[in-house]
């Protein structure tokens, strides 16, 4: 089984995406969520717990052509933002994250995901095989995502901070599996998006009454010097952020963050480092969609930027 191949999208994939989005005169930028933060979440404290959700991103994942190539059998061997966090604040971290989960696979794993649990035909169907079945996550649990975040704020209560990055996959299966590479369908992944992450949040704050500190990391775009791709990220952001409104939520700034950091690199991510580095036969190829260790450290320092300490 090519587990890399259900992980990897190609970088030209999210500037297809949204391209009738910017015909129509549609503006891209960093998304917000209006709500104020609320005076009676927990502080995080150091020595509180700290739950990390989402995808390849937050996981850490590191494709199989980077060096060193890296040893998918240990889950030690990834070091995500959730990581960087946690050390800064000195918090326990459960990082639940898994590399292809969409957002509905977050909810249902038997749903279609793009290499957590199952990954996508050329059609859009449902093939068994995914990460998890071949190699591990830093947590291990059954079933989903959203359930085994459920247990883990029911039987964590010092849990101060919880930070969710999901929904890129969502796109990247969608790019993947239409015939006209997401153009006619995108209004309802991003749709999609927004309600699925409603009821992650909504069940996070309702059903296990958590009362600290949810943050919603914000996607980067691989080159800002390309309108489409930067709108990518810039419209998945939103349908992210809207998911969470209501709901006392922090939005870390990763689009912000990463376009400051390229700025003195023409827009493009890669050439400012902040993407993992491909090689072929010791011969660099390009870059991956994957935040290399400076990019995981700057995402981290956005989630640190709005975290009441």
């Amino acid at each position: 089984m090519r587990v890399s191949i259900w992980l990897a999208s190609r970088r030209g994939a999210a500037t297809l995406v949204l391209a009738s989005v910017l015909l129509t005169g549609a503006s891209a930028g960093a998304s917000s969520v209006p709500t104020a933060r609320h005076p009676g979440l927990a502080v995080a404290t150091p020595g509180s717990d700290y739950l990390a959700l989402g995808d390849s991103v937050s996981f850490g994942y590191r494709e199989s052509t980077t060096t060193p190539a890296p040893d998918y059998g240990s889950a030690a061997n990834f070091v995500g933002f959730p990581e960087y966090v946690a050390s800064a604040l000195g918090l326990h971290l459960a990082n639940a994250a898994c590399p292809g989960e969409t957002s509905s696979s977050f909810l249902d794993p038997s749903a279609l995901s793009n290499g957590c649990e199952n990954h996508p035909s050329a059609t859009g169907t449902i093939e068994p095989g995914g990460y998890r079945t071949i190699y591990p996550l830093h947590v291990r649990y059954p079933g989903g995502q959203m359930a085994f975040a459920l247990h883990y704020l029911r039987t964590h209560p010092r849990t101060s901070l919880v930070t969710l990055m999901i929904g890129a996959n969502d796109g990247f299966i969608c790019q993947q599996t239409t015939a006209d590479q997401c153009v006619s369908e995108l209004t309802p992944v991003l749709v999609s998006v927004t309600a699925h992450v409603h009821t992650i949040v909504r069940a996070l704050r309702l059903t296990a009454h958590f009362t600290g500190q949810i943050v919603l990391v914000n996607y980067y775009a691989t080159n800002y010097a390309n309108p489409l791709d930067s709108a990518a990220s810039a419209y998945l952001n939103k349908a992210l952020d809207a998911g969470g409104a209501g709901f006392h939520v922090e939005v870390a700034d990763g689009y912000g963050a990463f376009e400051q950091a390229a700025q003195y690199s023409a827009g493009d991510s890669c050439a400012a480092g902040l993407l993992t580095r491909l090689f072929t036969a010791s011969t660099f190829t390009g870059c991956g969609v994957h935040p290399s260790v400076a990019g995981q450290a700057l995402l981290a320092q956005t989630v640190e930027s709005v975290v009441k300490k």
